[in-house]
């Protein structure tokens, strides 16, 4: 039996709350291995799907997923970032929906030679598109104890061990540069006191260095903005967050798209001509038990729903 690519989080709140209409147009920003989009596609007649994701390998998957589907599915290898010149290329001015998927899929944490995860022995390289210079390799090595202190403590929220953690690599690249996540990993068991528990000594380092390779954070509110911008009034766009500073983020743009008025409270009067643009639809929503049980990986997972108004 062909193994899954990435099991699909949330799929049931996702799908609820795009409220998909069969003749509509829908983005799923982040396809994976084509869950979410499946579950999309199907709900169309004359609607249309377009599938973006960086990852190369993503896109064969979800290629195959959605073969049934061909006629109502555009897949496209690119950044949700540059999600606007994509539906622009389309010809495709408005949409009823989105989805945005922050996480990282099933498939690149098992695909060892990735670079992804500490649990396997591979070349420290961590990107999504193969086709960005950027790898772990060079933050690793390359990069300065204080820009490494800076990854730790914003991506990895790495507040007491970030500065020892970028003296012990600075050390250890004095001898020889590092080259595998193994190596990576042991050298990070050393630094942590044996006394501190805060899970695996590397997964917060290796968060911190993945998100500085793929600037995962940079993108997350250009691509909220592009959105927004031509979703149909009434349209909604759904974001799936893994960590507090992804989330974070999303509910900060959701509350400023929400604002009517971005004007110093003294002012009389509103000069700012700033409307509101979305409502945000309740609070984040959470896995169920049942789906944690089922995918472990899902349980950090919360869901952020606004629509356009």
């Amino acid at each position: 039996m062909e193994k899954v690519y990435h099991v699909p989080v949330l799929l049931n709140e996702v799908i609820e709350s795009l409220k998909i209409n069969p003749s509509g147009t829908y983005v799923d920003c982040t396809a994976g291995g084509g869950g979410h989009s499946y579950e999309i596609a199907s709900r169309l007649t004359t609607g249309r799907l377009v599938a973006i994701d960086q990852d190369e390998n993503a896109i064969v998957a979800a290629g195959k997923r959605l073969a049934p589907f061909a006629d109502r599915v555009s897949l496209v290898r690119e950044n949700f970032s540059n999600v606007a010149c994509v539906l622009d290329n389309l010809g495709i001015r408005e949409v009823d929906g989105a989805l945005i998927d922050l996480g990282i899929s099933s498939h690149q944490i098992d695909e060892g030679e990735r670079g992804f995860s500490y649990m396997q022995n591979a070349p420290l390289d961590m990107r999504m598109d193969k086709r960005n210079h950027l790898s772990a390799y060079n933050v690793v090595n390359e990069y300065s104890h204080g820009e490494l202190c800076r990854i730790f403590r914003e991506y990895g929220e790495e507040a007491k061990f970030n500065s020892a953690i970028a003296s012990a690599i600075l050390k250890q690249r004095e001898t020889m540069p590092i080259v595998t996540t193994g190596e990576l990993s042991e050298l990070l068991h050393k630094v942590y006191p044996k006394h501190i528990k805060t899970g695996h000594p590397a997964k917060k380092v290796f968060q911190a260095i993945r998100i500085e390779v793929n600037k995962e954070l940079d993108v997350i509110r250009p691509a909220l903005d592009s959105l927004v911008k031509v979703l149909r009034l009434g349209g909604r766009l759904a974001v799936i967050t893994f960590h507090s500073i992804e989330d974070r983020l999303v509910k900060q743009a959701f509350a400023e798209m929400a604002r009517e008025c971005v004007c110093p409270p003294m002012l009389p009067v509103c000069a700012c001509e700033k409307r509101r643009e979305v409502i945000p639809i309740g609070k984040s929503v959470a896995p169920g038990a049942k789906e944690i049980e089922e995918n472990s990986r899902a349980a950090s997972a919360r869901l952020r729903i606004a629509e356009k108004c």
